[in-house]
């Protein structure tokens, strides 16, 4: 379980996935000195922050989103291949184009270079996808083994071997399984299987009736895939129909993501010989004994429910609707690797029926995403050779120390806290561990076989392989130091069961870090970042697992409870914005992200201060016109420019645990008090949530 800043509310899709895989000493910082992290008033311009580009016409009491971002939003329209525009959407882009020029001169050079190195497979796996005369030749060929042994399923005991083997090939799709670090025992990796198997976004796009366009949608998507791979019309018809009975079967079953949010609920650890009572059906010391893994006294079967379901469908549901079943998301899953036909296909349901984006995306940005996927540990490996140095690894674990010595100031002052759950909560503080950059060592990818010539092939390897690096895991110790996101991803996340917080390379420039910039913009940007990370330590999830990572509690229960008033408060805030009309934010699915965005502003903006007093007569001085402070909230309010199509915001409002950018940039500055002060704003203007509205947490 990772908890990522997502600025782009960039979240994994789990539905309609390819090639499925589940990829689920302690350090103390240097305390008591304060660095400035930028430059002073005198070394900044325009290219730091554009004054032009705010709105005079809003004032920033009014609307502070509306004040920074309308004029850029407004001449900023999003582009025909995107879902979503805005500042880090552009970021985005940027480190793409230097990806590929890694990626290109890789294959250039790839016949010269060192056999088996990183740099001549990923050299080959690009050149693979970029064939596109050979993939389209091949068309369904490379999947035919795969349809074959699907059409070869007559009986109960065949579907669990095809089942069986499907995952030790990295394949599985009716559920994920891999490694985790215990809940109970966070030093050590367990395997975990978790629910899955669904195409549509959540649970409820089977039966409520505002997804009925997107149910038949996909049932149409179902019927043309089936057709492209050869079923006749009439076949295909009725085949989708059974297939979309079979989901919603599963999905009643299936927890929602606001029943996932709970830790309880992605955690229940069992013997084999337990597993085996709540799924007679499916034998798990047989499935376990096939991926060749040792799970030791047990693992945890996460949502018994969803496969005590899945149980009585393997004796119930006809093994005709479990072919059509299995044989779609074969097909789905291949269909980015295979001739255009697929591709298209795919392209109409997911991305322009669903999410609303009209034209497809360049093929090597999409080969560059499977590139991503699938090595992009190794593409971060050259990545950060070209484009991060040790120093800027340095500068930015300076910031890290000013935020931490802020968020000790944090927790020692609340309030509402007892001092017995205090000290609990400063040995958390204590031993967290915050990562920079790039892994200390890099992932080996010896074993794994890249070819220049089979794009669908080289997908399937590399697939098995990290399913197999993955499994390797359990049984073993938790590995602190090990990363979840690639050096080129702009994103951070924090884990909360190894008490880390990461920030990739990429995230370290601007619009979040500048070199010359001044302080104000800096911790508006990377500074509430790092304050985000560290905050959701102590958010509604976060705070359920302890200082070792382990889920205990460890709060008195008047402090509980005194928590979980405030948290209540920013459910209702947010409960009340409405992206689009008729539809509102869920304020408890978005509640941990939306405490880690209030208080990683608060302490953030402690940082800052403390900077500033360290440097007397900076807090009075003005760049362009403005004040530290207020630079500091046009910097936070920047980092969420952008427009999101609506169609993507819809599925959005039922998949993510973050609310939309345009209410992250208003919903923390509204409660603080430090804003209206450098705003001047006046009691009853709408971003200022003072009395009984303000909310103080963190």
């Amino acid at each position: 379980m990772k908890y990522g800043f997502i600025l782009y509310r960039s979240i994994p899709v789990i539905y309609g996935e390819t090639m499925k895989q589940l990829h689920l000493r302690p350090a103390v910082l240097a305390l008591g000195i304060v660095l400035s992290f930028g430059a002073n008033a005198t070394t900044t311009s325009n290219t730091v922050f554009n004054v032009k580009q705010l709105d005079n016409k809003v004032s920033a009491c009014v609307n502070l989103n509306q004040f920074v971002n309308a004029k850029w939003i407004a001449a900023n329209p999003i582009p025909a291949d995107k879902t979503r525009w805005g500042a880090f959407d552009e970021l985005r882009e940027k480190s793409l184009e230097v990806q590929k020029q890694i990626v290109v001169a890789a294959a250039q050079h790839a016949n010269q270079a060192q056999p088996g190195s990183i740099k001549q497979k990923i050299g080959w796996l690009y050149e693979s996808g970029m064939n596109t005369a050979a993939i389209d030749k091949a068309g369904l060929q490379p999947l035919q083994p795969e349809l074959q042994a699907i059409k070869q399923i007559m009986t109960p005991p065949q579907l669990l071997t095809y089942i069986y083997q499907s995952f030790a090939k990295g394949q599985g799709g009716l559920f994920a399984f891999g490694a985790g670090a215990d809940y109970k025992n966070a030093k050590m990796q367990i395997g975990y299987a978790f629910q899955g198997g669904l195409g549509l976004p959540t649970p409820a796009y089977y039966s409520q009736p505002a997804h009925a366009k997107i149910r038949a949608a996909y049932r149409n998507y179902m019927r043309k895939l089936l057709e492209l791979s050869g079923v006749p019309a009439s076949r295909a018809t009725r085949q989708a129909g059974w297939i979309m009975a079979f989901e919603t079967r599963l999905a009643r079953s299936s927890l929602s993501r606001l029943e996932l949010r709970k830790p309880l609920n992605q955690y229940h650890f069992v013997s084999v010989a337990e597993a085996d009572k709540i799924t007679p059906n499916f034998s798990w010391k047989t499935f376990i004994a096939t991926q060749g893994v040792n799970v030791g006294k047990g693992f945890s079967l996460s949502q018994p429910k969803f496969f005590a379901e899945l149980s009585r469908m393997i004796a119930e549901v006809p093994i005709s609707h479990w072919r059509a079943y299995l044989r779609f998301h074969a097909l789905s899953a291949a269909a980015p690797y295979l001739s255009k036909p697929f591709i298209q296909t795919r392209f109409g349901f997911y991305n322009k029926t669903l999410n609303g984006q009209p034209q497809m995306r360049p093929r090597w940005k999409r080969v560059l995403g499977t590139i991503n996927g699938q090595m992009g540990m190794a593409l971060g490996e050259l990545y950060v050779a070209k484009t991060f140095s040790p120093e800027a690894k340095k500068r930015a674990l300076v910031m890290v120390n000013n935020l931490h010595i802020a968020l000790r100031e944090h927790i020692e002052n609340v309030a509402w806290m007892s001092a017995a759950t205090k000290a609990k909560a400063m040995e958390k503080w204590q031993s967290l561990l915050p990562k920079i950059g790039y892994p200390n060592h890099w992932r080996s990818w010896n074993g794994l076989k890249i070819q220049p010539d089979n794009y669908y092939a080289n997908v399937e390897r590399a697939t098995r392989f990290n399913y197999d690096y993955d499994l390797a895991k359990i049984g073993k110790p938790t590995n602190r130091q090990e990363w979840g996101m690639t050096p080129q991803t702009i994103n951070a996340y924090y884990n909360p069961t190894n008490n880390t917080i990461n920030f990739p390379a990429a995230i370290l420039q601007p619009p979040f870090f500048y070199a010359n910039g001044d302080d104000g913009i800096n911790y508006g940007g990377i500074g509430a970042v790092i304050g985000h990370e560290m905050t959701h330590g102590y958010d509604d999830q976060g705070s359920q697992f302890d200082a070792q990572g382990n889920l205990h509690n460890w709060w008195t229960k008047a402090d509980r409870k005194a928590f979980e008033a405030r948290t209540a408060k920013l459910v209702k805030q947010f409960d009340a914005y409405s992206p689009l009309p008729g539809l509102h934010v869920n304020g408890k699915l978005t509640l941990g992200e939306n405490i880690a965005d209030l208080g990683g502003l608060n302490i953030a903006y402690t940082a800052l201060q403390n900077v500033m007093h360290a440097q007397p007569g900076l807090a009075h001085e003005k760049i362009n016109g403005y004040t530290e402070d207020q630079r500091y909230f046009m910097s936070w309010a920047r980092v969420w420019r952008g427009s999101v199509r609506p169609a993507r915001e819809k599925v959005l409002l039922n998949v993510d645990p973050h609310s939309p950018a345009g209410f992250r940039a208003i919903g923390a500055p509204s409660n603080m008090p430090a804003f209206w002060k450098a705003f001047h704003c006046k009691p009853g203007q709408p971003m200022v949530r003072s009395g009984s509205k303000d909310i103080v947490i963190w």
